[in-house]
């Protein structure tokens, strides 16, 4: 089994069918989109000599390129490493390093940052900017074979933050990969041959992981000029290439319906939003139901099990009349129909309807394990069960609603945020004695950083100071938009900070 072979059905059935646009212009129909990847994995193999396994990492801003590097990586038999293309040279450096990555992928605004992360990830031996000769030179030769696999294969390597500050590599098989590609076809949407998919979000997270189910259905999928989410731009796109799916973080969607071109939607451009990675206001969704129509659909996953642990149809959003309407749309849905979820207490026994627990899932999405970290795999990963960390409780008709979030994550514009890595940078600085990382909420982002920091006895501190620590190690949208500087931190008999106290100071 080998994930590659959706594109190669694909060019098949949908030969003559826009694979890839470019703005308003097609790039590349999937026949000829097949047939680059095929020639782009002997380069890989061959050129650069990879072998199966081998991990090939990108760090590029949205582009049609993205999706020819990763299905030629696919091809070869490769292992892609996504890495968001708004990280610190620091944290590239990290993933680099610890994935193995021998070559990566840039686009021209990351080839400085991703050279300087080089330095510290000796196995790196070759940087490819998408826009130079380098890279048209993998475009000429003959095709390479499509690689044999096994289901268990990994595929996807997804850094994820954990509550020790260090990202961690969640292996996502072919397997893995493919299951979630048919429960979105169950549970989200069957888009019909030459409908489209607006890339607005980073393709490294949500977004890129949607490409699956679109290739398997001869989608095409477009990539704004801008590299970014721009809603007039979004608009135009979808006007352009319609009945259009597209993944927004709730606070892209808030956008969208707030921004005044959105009256200049055509009937039948929009053919349905899913949102998730961050809780989103029922204000919220009702006002975007009522400016866009029945064209939502929410999930709730996470990187161990990519985008399928529950859901919130277009159906249950549109059911105004069920009396628990409002409560099942403040709610994260149903399990999908690929898992099993569960919520337990501390000793994995379930919980009665109602009662809060940990949410835990089992099924052929939930990932292998953490990369080169059994320590982490054995705490989330218990007899086949991944123990998510989040809180929650299911309702008598099913509909799950998350409590609140274990770790303490804060997700801010749909971005996971862990206050343990942010803080293990303020400490560095030597005039901070304590901190505490913590969420406020933001009428527009859902969260914001706020540190609490403890200074040393004499010592003076200013925000300015902290801000350039933070901009100088980790990535600008995880640095605190506050800083409260207090004599302590309040903690309870055993040491421990009690972050609930600080947050009612916010």
């Amino acid at each position: 089994m080998n994930i590659a072979h959706l594109l190669l059905g694909a060019a098949q059935e949908f030969r003559d069918i826009p694979a890839l646009a470019r703005g308003d212009a097609v790039h590349l129909d999937h026949w000829n989109l097949w047939r680059k990847v095929s020639v782009m994995s002997a380069h890989l193999t061959a050129r650069f000599g990879l072998s199966r396994g081998d991990r090939v990492a990108f760090a590029m801003t949205n582009c049609v390129e993205s999706i020819e590097v990763m299905y030629a990586i696919w091809h070869a038999g490769l292992c892609a490493v996504p890495m968001n293309a708004k990280l610190h040279a620091r944290e590239f450096a990290f993933i680099l390093e610890n994935s193995g990555a021998r070559l990566c992928f840039v686009t021209p605004d990351l080839t400085t940052t991703i050279a300087e992360a080089a330095r510290e990830a000796p196995a790196l031996k070759e940087i490819v900017d998408v826009t130079t000769g380098a890279y048209a030179l993998m475009q000429g030769g003959d095709a390479g074979p499509v690689a044999d696999c096994e289901p268990t294969d990994t595929a996807w390597l997804f850094y994820t933050s954990g509550t020790t500050g260090r990202p961690k590599g969640a292996m996502l098989s072919h397997r893995n990969l493919l299951a979630m590609t048919l429960n979105y076809y169950a549970d989200v949407d069957r888009p019909p041959a030459g409908s489209s998919i607006v890339h607005a979000a980073p393709i490294s997270h949500g977004s890129g992981l949607w490409n699956f189910p679109m290739v398997a259905r001869g989608v095409t999928q477009v990539f704004p000029e801008s590299g970014h989410y721009d809603v007039p731009e979004t608009v135009g796109l979808m006007n352009r290439w319609p009945d259009c799916s597209i993944f927004l973080a709730p606070t892209m969607v808030k956008r969208l319906i707030e921004h005044g071109s959105v009256s200049e939607l055509k009937p039948g451009a929009l053919r349905l939003i899913t949102y998730g990675g961050a809780p989103m206001y029922v204000s919220d969704l009702k006002r975007a139901l009522d400016t866009l129509g029945n064209v939502l659909c929410q999930l709730y996953g996470q990187g161990e099990s990519p985008m399928t642990i529950t859901h919130l149809s277009r159906e249950i959003h549109a059911d105004r009349r069920h009396p628990r309407w409002e409560q099942r749309l403040a709610s994260a849905g149903l399990a999908d129909t690929c898992v099993e979820v569960r919520v337990v207490d501390d000793e994995g026994r379930k919980v009665p309807v109602g009662e809060v627990g940990e949410i835990i899932v089992k099924g052929d999405t939930v990932m292998s394990g953490y990369w080169n970290n059994p320590e982490a795999t054995a705490r989330s990963l218990r007899s086949g069960w991944l123990w998510t960390g989040d809180v929650g409780a299911f309702d008598e008709d099913g509909f799950l609603t998350l409590k609140d979030r274990s770790k303490d994550m804060i997700i801010s514009g749909g971005s996971n945020i862990y206050p343990r890595e942010i803080e293990d940078v303020l400490n560095l600085h030597p005039a901070v004695a304590e901190c505490s990382v913590v969420g406020r909420p933001h009428p527009e982002w859902g969260e914001e950083v706020v540190a609490f920091v403890v200074a040393r006895p004499g010592a003076n501190l200013s925000p300015a100071e902290l801000d350039r620590l933070c901009l100088d190690n980790i990535a600008r949208f995880k640095r605190p938009k506050d800083y409260r500087f207090v004599d302590a931190l309040p903690k309870n008999n055993y040491g421990k900070i009690l972050k609930t106290e600080l947050r009612t100071k916010l």
